[in-house]
């Protein structure tokens, strides 16, 4: 049996990949002469817009498909009144915010969580969410705050991280919830109609917990394949063949094409651990507003650790209006190419959206990777 990284080191081989992108050529025009135009394929999650574009398949596929970035980056898709919010709290007195790297840049109306760390305000970033809770511990005369951002890909950990803070009846820890659910954005924006979609290459990540079975579900109204896919070179193309086998049948139905970390019905702890502690509720997107059921809350019984009833007193901030265009990018309305501030104004070293600061952004992946004047 091989080995994980001989199987992995497969899936980066350039031979196998050019072959395959050949035939992905192939299928691509046979779709086009079928309907007279290139198939239109948006990519649910931020890691493949990023994988795509670093690998350079989107280049070499920009005249036989048409890829779209949706909203899978976590950060991005946080609501700019949230991101206020969490900027204010890190300056309340006897306050430590933790948060995940890709927070710290993000701007928010006014000035961003690095500015606030560089003026004393005690930020701490944290590779897993419990770390939080050991914070806490460490740190009892102080507020925790763990700023909850995420899909269900990091939404097990939270849980984790609040499972344990009930069990220690560690109370100085807090979770401000604004966290993100796959299904019903994809529902969301196929039900909007303000881009027309014939595919989705869906997350890998995320369907880890999620599993393959809950797609079908979510797009069987619209009759649009999928396939989940993983993120080497290889493993994209695979599943972008078998999405256009897919189109030009008219077999409108979901693919594993990451059959080895993702299964039919998903991670069932993770899934109990999320029920556990959290409840389905309505949250606010960026640039889509407030849609159904597309968040998770903290649970009634544990809402003294809910960082949002704790801090509910806290003045609302109107947000700051710029010509940023994140809001359009997500929603799959526009390119990063469209915006009038992108590699101007907005760059990675002077951010004014999060699509530019997130290492899951499209504004980012196409600053680096797929802008026309990258070489001059």
């Amino acid at each position: 049996m091989p080995s994980m990284n001989s199987l992995l080191s497969r899936f980066a081989d350039p031979t196998l990949s050019r072959g395959l992108l050949q035939k992905v050529r192939e299928k691509a025009v046979r779709y086009k002469k079928q309907h007279g135009r290139s198939p239109v394929m948006m990519e649910v999650c931020g890691s493949h817009t990023v994988s795509l574009a670093k690998s350079g398949i989107k280049q070499a596929l920009h005249n036989e498909i048409t890829f779209i970035a949706g909203p899978g980056c976590p950060v991005c898709v946080t609501d700019q009144s949230d991101i206020d919010q969490m900027i204010r709290i890190a300056d309340e007195p006897g306050v430590i915010v933790c948060t995940f790297g890709d927070m710290l840049r993000v701007p928010g109306s006014h000035g961003s969580l690095l500015t606030r760390k560089s003026a004393g305000a005690d930020i701490r970033m944290i590779y897993n969410p419990v770390e939080a809770v050991v914070v806490a511990q460490e740190n009892p005369d102080k507020k925790i705050v763990l700023l909850g951002i995420g899909f269900e890909t990091t939404m097990p950990l939270h849980a984790a991280a609040l499972k344990l803070a009930v069990e220690q009846d560690i109370h100085n820890f807090s979770i401000w919830m604004a966290a993100k659910l796959v299904p019903p954005i994809m529902h969301a924006i196929l039900a909007s109609a303000e881009v027309k979609i014939d595919s989705f290459l869906l997350p890998g990540h995320a369907s880890v917990v999620l599993g393959r079975s809950i797609y079908d579900e979510t797009l069987a109204p619209y009759q649009i394949p999928g396939a989940i896919a993983g993120f080497e070179p290889v493993e994209m193309l695979g599943a972008v063949y078998k999405i256009l086998t897919r189109l030009i049948d008219k077999t409108f139905e979901i693919d594993n094409c990451y059959p080895m970390v993702v299964r039919e019905e998903g991670n069932p702890h993770a899934k109990s651990l999320m029920e556990q502690y959290f409840t389905p509720c309505g949250t606010v997107w960026r640039g889509m507003g407030s849609i159904p059921q597309s968040g998770l809350m903290i649970r009634e019984e544990y809402s003294s650790w809910d960082a949002r009833k704790i801090f509910s007193g806290l003045p609302e901030i109107k947000p700051r209006k710029t010509a940023c265009r994140c809001g359009d990018i997500l929603r799959g309305t526009a390119n990063p190419a469209d915006c009038p501030l992108f590699a101007k104004a907005c760059a990675p070293a002077n951010p004014i959206g999060p699509c530019m600061v997130s290492g899951e952004g499209a504004c980012g992946a196409y600053f680096q990777y797929l802008r026309e004047d990258i070489l001059v």
